[in-house]
């Protein structure tokens, strides 16, 4: 029971990671409050679901061909959504965060509905690839693959994020700017750009975790609404910007919920999950991981 709670607690960390690396961006690293994140992630689900639709063109469903597509499409529909979401509306509101949470709200809703006019407003199930069915036997218990896959898909997604930030040129004018905006454009970095790049990024990221989230049930108008308030709580916990805090923050976070469930009620296990994380916010207000600047 102990490890089975504890593999549990990492894998609710992988999807909490997955959903909230893409609000780390916008929030974290913009200071965008962006309530339509919920929403990327269904339309991400929503791209997989219609690669379901077509796949027996693509190798069949049973063959999975169709869900590996489906990952680099759903990170390409959603980032340009939030590039034009950027371009149209945020661009406009920077600093004036209550503003900008208003108008992502109505992104948000409209969203939603244009999701109930196309698909219903019933949830809809994605069948995964047989190979992603079943489970690996380990020491008494049984792992199922699908958790499994969404553990190592988050693990590259890391990787990318890392290479990206810290090895590219594009991560260098991306972490300049965000540290010191004012400077960086002196240095002719072209900051509006960068803005425009890193919401997309973001937003892309979302699309990847709503792919992720339809290996794990039905999937819905809403199904983003579920998780955007543990994500806006770990990207706080982990401390604004930094990736390596929101891993750690995702770890402790999932875990934490996963084990006191098992001696309490789900609805507690959160509460209690939620009390720890404001008490050590008030404790230490920048998070687990804070900037450190010159």
């Amino acid at each position: 029971m102990f490890f089975t709670g504890i593999f549990n607690g990492l894998s609710l960390s992988s999807i909490l990671l997955l959903i909230s690396i893409g609000l780390a961006f916008s929030f974290g690293l913009m200071n965008v409050i962006n309530m339509a994140h919920g929403e990327f992630i269904m339309v991400g689900a929503y791209v997989t679901y219609i690669f379901q639709q077509f796949g027996p063109a693509l190798g069949g469903v049973q063959a999975g061909l169709w869900f590996i597509l489906s990952l680099p499409m759903a990170f390409l529909v959603t980032g340009a959504l939030g590039l034009l979401l950027e371009v149209t509306v945020i661009r406009r509101l920077y600093g004036r965060p209550l503003d900008t949470l208003l108008a992502t709200w109505g992104v948000g809703l409209i969203l939603q509905q244009l999701a109930r006019s196309i698909f219903g407003a019933s949830n809809v199930q994605v069948t995964s690839p047989v190979w992603l069915n079943g489970g690996l036997a380990l020491a008494g218990l049984t792992l199922p693959y699908k958790r499994l896959f969404i553990m190592a898909l988050v693990v590259l997604v890391i990787i990318a994020i890392y290479g990206y930030l810290y090895r590219s040129t594009a991560g260098r004018r991306l972490r300049a700017v965000m540290q010191n905006r004012e400077m960086a454009a002196c240095l002719g970095v072209a900051s509006r750009r960068v803005d425009a790049a890193t919401f997309a990024l973001g937003a892309g990221l979302a699309g990847i975790a709503g792919c992720a989230l339809t290996l794990i049930g039905p999937i819905g108008p809403a199904i983003g609404t579920y998780y955007i308030v543990d994500s806006f709580m770990v990207v706080v916990l982990g401390g604004v910007g930094q990736l390596a805090g929101t891993v750690a923050a995702a770890v402790l976070f999932g875990s934490a919920n996963t084990l006191l469930e098992l001696g309490t009620t789900a609805a507690m296990g959160k509460v209690l999950v939620f009390l720890l994380v404001i008490t050590f916010l008030q404790w230490r207000p920048s998070g687990i991981a804070r900037l450190r600047t010159r």
